[in-house]
């Protein structure tokens, strides 16, 4: 491109220095031939330059197309591979929320299905008055209600329904529990007949007290009966827990009849309720999970390392993709810088003066080399 643009300098002023020979000649009065001879002379001369000019301006024109080609192509390519790490990232992100829609509608259709299970039991519902007026069927509300809280809250290494003690007593559950705990039995006991004597309303007061004594009597028996069959030395722990499957019934037996709770602590019994009883199960998660953690602490340790390396080698990945990212834009702009300085020359070739002195002309062509630069 310089060597063009010295072409162009050089035939311009040789066509300077013809025509001002040409005009000094007139001026001198020669005669009309050799007047004429320069004048189809310069004419000649003229004609070449204007055809050296068109060809040296086809082959800038060829040039600047092919630079403005391999521009295009440059920056067609970023701009494609930035394309591809936005792509990436939004196929990412969509595929992520399509997988959280996805479990979303599986849990709700779960709940639904759920929902229609429960209406189904509701229209088959019966009176619990009616459904516990059995004692037999007492005792299996109770132990299925027992084991329903001890295998939603408990795994099943942690526990065992019906188990059979080395006295041949079976207790509906045994709590495996870390030492010095130990084994604690669970029995279900639901003394509800003379509980609801107490506040029939239909009964005298004498049968009401009756039927309190009476009460009181049945939890003093299931209380002497855990202790003695469910307690055993060497084998279970120092004391037995009695679930009563009733809050209201456990209520009466804390708010009313203190001398029932103190003898049941003599006797190492402790009376719960089903809100009792999770309280005690949580606990005694908490004390297994602790313990589960403390023979597992080295491969917690490790595995936390490596998910820490793991970790490194994200926050390092990121970085340099955050860096592709910058490099990926401060191309596109100097691009874009490359892109303008073009467009300028362009301009300036398309509005160049042919009487421009020789000074302005030579520096025009410094100023193409130092931009070229």
């Amino acid at each position: 491109m310089n060597e063009i643009l010295l072409g162009i300098v050089a035939a311009l002023i040789l066509g300077i220095v013809f025509w001002i020979g040409f005009r000094l000649l007139m001026r001198q009065n020669l005669s009309s031939e050799l007047g004429r001879l320069m004048e189809d002379k310069h004419r000649t001369m003229l004609k070449d330059l204007h055809e050296g000019l068109t060809r040296q301006g086809d082959r800038l024109d060829e040039k600047l197309t092919q630079t403005s080609e391999r521009l295009r192509s440059t920056m067609d390519e970023r701009l494609q591979q930035i394309s591809g790490k936005v792509g990436e990232r939004l196929d990412e992100g969509f595929k992520k929320t399509n997988e959280t829609f996805t479990n979303v509608m599986a849990r709700l259709a779960t709940i639904d299905e759920a929902q229609k299970k429960i209406d189904g039991l509701t229209s088959n519902v019966v009176s619990l008055q009616e459904l516990l007026g059995d004692k037999r069927a007492r005792g299996a509300f109770g132990e299925v209600q027992l084991e329903a809280l001890v295998r939603n809250v408990l795994p099943s290494s942690a526990y065992a329904m019906q188990y059979t003690l080395s006295n041949g007593s079976r207790v509906d559950c045994v709590l495996r529990l870390p030492e010095p705990t130990g084994m604690v039995a669970v029995d279900s006991k639901f003394p509800l007949e003379n509980y609801h004597r107490m506040f029939a309303p239909d009964v005298s007061e004498i049968e009401r007290a009756q039927a309190q004594r009476q009460f009181k009597a049945d939890i003093k028996k299931h209380v002497d009966d855990i202790s003695q069959k469910y307690i055993v030395a060497n084998e279970t722990s120092d004391g037995a827990v009695m679930f009563v499957p009733a809050e209201a019934v456990f209520a009466e037996i804390h708010a009313y009849h203190f001398d029932i709770v103190d003898y049941a602590m003599q006797q190492r019994v402790w009376i719960v309720s089903p809100t009792t009883l999770m309280a005690v199960l949580n606990t005694a998660r908490a004390v297994l999970k602790d313990v589960e953690m403390r023979k597992h602490m080295n491969v917690i340790k490790e595995a936390l390392a490596k998910l820490s390396i793991d970790f490194e080698r994200f926050d390092l990945r990121m970085k340099n993709l955050a860096n592709h990212i910058r490099q990926a834009h401060e191309d596109a702009q100097e691009v874009h810088t490359t892109s303008r300085k073009i467009s300028d020359k362009f301009k300036r070739i398309e509005g160049v003066d042919l009487e421009e002195s020789e000074p302005d002309a030579m520096l025009d062509v410094k100023q193409g080399r130092e931009e070229s630069r």
